[in-house]
């Protein structure tokens, strides 16, 4: 919908979108549902005043009763602002605003690592391969640093994961992306018990570190292709031994190299 069509008239707010109406047991649920999409798609902005909750109930068919908890829900989500005598506005957007849900979820089982872990397989392989196009000589260096001190802990017979962590992490931070960067760091905080179990497996830290090479070396030689496979082979790996099965055996990175070529 065309900006000037949505934003309506200066200082009546914007024209409200179309909204489907609430068929749902948990009405209030499916109101915040809809206005946190019309926020995120931008159809609804910063500074954005919602209709009053009479307005609000009619659109969407419902009790006031539902609308206004739905608006506390937003409120305390921080999408909205609600200011007595003023009206109710869409508050300014930040990317940790968007990302908080994801800290929000609860580890209750097999069930939700699962889908963690398949988030990770969706987006850590693509994410290498933006490095491997992005980082600077600086970001290189200090994934060089972490895995320096990683190797250091494995030789001394602890399992690296602070090292381990920070590496996943710098390469989120290597291509220059702030939703990809709290992202990454929502998903690693919600597995780190998993993680950590995982590298108490005898001969896991070890094998962790290898990987990381693997990924840092393709990333050296802007191996977009290789870093991807790299870290997706990685993340099989971790996610096999947490949730059960053989993971595959380690690629020698001599394989990796013929596999993925050099740029």
């Amino acid at each position: 919908m065309p900006d000037d069509k949505l934003r309506g008239r200066q200082g009546q707010g914007p024209a409200w979108p179309d909204v489907e109406p609430i068929r749902s047991t948990r009405i209030y649920e499916e109101i915040v549902r809809q206005v946190r999409g019309l926020i995120t798609e931008g159809r609804l902005r910063s500074g954005d005043r919602l209709p009053p909750e009479r307005d609000l109930a009619a659109r969407f068919k419902v009790s006031r009763t539902s609308v206004r908890e739905a608006l506390r829900t937003l409120e305390s989500m921080g999408l909205i602002a609600i200011r007595p005598g003023e009206g109710t506005f869409v508050r300014e957007m930040s990317v940790e605003s968007l990302v908080e849900p994801l800290a929000q979820v609860i580890l209750s089982g097999r069930e939700a690592v699962g889908e963690l872990f398949e988030a990770r397989r969706l987006l850590e392989p693509a994410i290498a391969g933006l490095a491997a196009r992005r980082a600077t000589q600086d970001d290189v260096h200090e994934m060089e640093r972490i895995l320096e001190d990683q190797a250091k802990e494995v030789a001394a017979g602890l399992t690296g994961l602070a090292q381990d962590a920070a590496f996943h992490a710098s390469i989120a931070v290597s291509v220059r992306n702030r939703a990809i960067t709290r992202i990454i760091s929502a998903l690693l905080d919600l597995l780190t018990q998993s993680r950590e179990e995982s590298l108490q497996t005898p001969g896991r830290p070890t094998r962790s570190h290898q990987d990381h090479q693997r990924i840092l070396a393709a990333i050296r030689r802007r191996d977009e292709a290789g870093a991807s496979r790299a870290m997706r082979d990685h993340v099989n790996a971790v996610a096999a031994l947490v949730m059960g099965g053989d993971a595959p055996p380690a690629r020698p990175a001599s394989a990796a190299r013929r596999r993925g070529g050099s740029r």
